[in-house]
C-alpha cells in the first residue's frame, strides 16, 4: 500500500487531469478549445513560457501534423514550427506536395517548457485532454506524429521513434456521445532530430511518401 502522501499526490494529479479532460470535453470549437487553453492555470508551464501556441494552417486539412512542444522561435511568434526545424518541415511538406495551406500543424504542448527541455510525464498527461480534444475538432483523415515524444503519448508506446515509425496505426477519436472513428496515424523523424542527424533524412522521406499514398487514397 502506498503511503499516505504518495497516495493524496496520487488523487491530485488525478484530480487535476480528470478536470483538464472536462474542460477540454466542452470545448465545441477551436477557438473555443483555444480560448479554454488560454483561461486554463493548471499547467505550470503556461507561467514561464511567453506565448500559447495553439496551432497553424488549415483546420481543414486532410491531414494533421502533431510535434512535442513549442521552442524558442515558437514561444516568440506564438506560432508552431516557425524556427529552423519548422522550415525543414515545410521543405518535407513541400516535398509531397502539401503546404500550411493544406495541412494543420500543432504539438502535444501548447506551451515551450524551459531551456526547450522535454516534457515531463505529468506535463504530457495534464496536456493529452486538450490535444486529444484538438484532434476531434479538425478531424483530419491522416496524423503524422512528428518525434518520439508525440508518437509515444498518442499512440500510448514505450517504443523508440525508430521502432514506432515507417508503420501505420490508428488513433481512436469519439466515443460516448460522439462517433468514433479510428485515424490512420504516421510516426516519422521530428525535424529537429533531423537537423542533427541529415543521414536519417531518407527514412524520414519513406514515411512521408507513405503519408502522400494514403492521402491519394482518401482522394481517389
Amino acid at each position: 500500500m502506498a503511503p499516505p502522501a504518495r497516495a493524496g499526490a496520487a488523487a491530485a494529479t488525478q484530480g487535476t487531469v480528470e478536470d483538464a479532460r472536462a474542460l477540454a470535453a466542452n470545448a465545441a470549437s477551436l477557438e473555443a478549445l483555444r480560448a479554454t487553453l488560454g483561461a486554463y492555470n493548471g499547467c505550470s508551464l503556461k507561467f514561464s513560457a511567453k506565448s500559447l501556441v495553439f496551432g497553424d494552417g488549415n483546420p481543414n486539412a486532410d491531414v494533421m501534423f502533431i510535434g512535442e512542444a513549442p521552442g524558442r522561435d515558437e514561444d516568440l511568434q506564438g506560432v508552431p514550427f516557425v524556427g529552423r526545424a519548422g522550415q525543414l518541415l515545410d521543405k518535407m511538406m513541400a516535398a509531397i506536395h502539401l503546404d500550411r495551406s493544406s495541412s494543420y500543424i500543432t504539438n502535444i504542448l501548447p506551451w515551450r517548457p524551459p531551456g526547450n527541455r522535454k516534457p515531463s510525464l505529468d506535463e504530457q498527461a495534464l496536456m493529452q485532454p486538450f490535444i486529444h480534444r484538438h484532434i476531434e475538432l479538425v478531424n483530419p483523415k491522416v496524423l503524422v506524429f512528428l518525434g518520439g515524444t508525440s508518437a509515444q503519448q498518442l499512440l500510448n508506446s514505450k517504443d523508440g521513434i525508430m521502432r514506432l515509425r515507417g508503420r501505420w496505426r490508428s488513433y481512436a477519436i469519439g466515443g460516448q456521445d460522439r462517433p468514433h472513428r479510428e485515424i490512420p496515424a504516421m510516426s516519422t523523424l521530428h525535424p529537429a532530430f533531423l537537423l542533427r542527424t541529415p543521414a536519417q533524412k531518407r527514412a524520414a522521406w519513406q514515411d512521408l511518401l507513405e503519408v502522400a499514398a494514403k492521402l491519394k487514397e482518401f482522394q481517389s
